[in-house]
């Protein structure tokens, strides 16, 4: 299996902490040299060791932040989705 490459390019915030010191965290990561991207996940404490986690591109963490905050997520070309729309 290849080696997973991984750099936090920029730590964004701790969301939580398990009982074992793992911290749940929002990070712009880069996978395998890729432009980094909007990572939510548990980190071991030295950041060596990751659980499962999801990974956002602007798009979509924008989206992400505009549902949080009550608005409606864009579409493609930027524009409020209409939720006529939606199926």
């Amino acid at each position: 299996m290849a080696e997973l490459k991984f750099e936090i390019t920029e730590h964004i915030a701790v969301l939580g902490e398990s009982s074992r010191g793992w911290t749940k965290e929002l990070n712009k990561v880069s996978w395998n040299d890729y432009p980094a991207k909007y990572d939510i996940r548990e980190w071991s404490p030295d950041h060596a060791r990751m659980g499962k986690g999801v990974t956002l591109s602007e798009e979509e963490f924008e989206n992400l932040r505009r549902v949080l905050n009550g608005e409606e997520p864009l579409d493609r070309d930027g524009d409020d989705v209409d939720e006529s729309e939606i199926i």
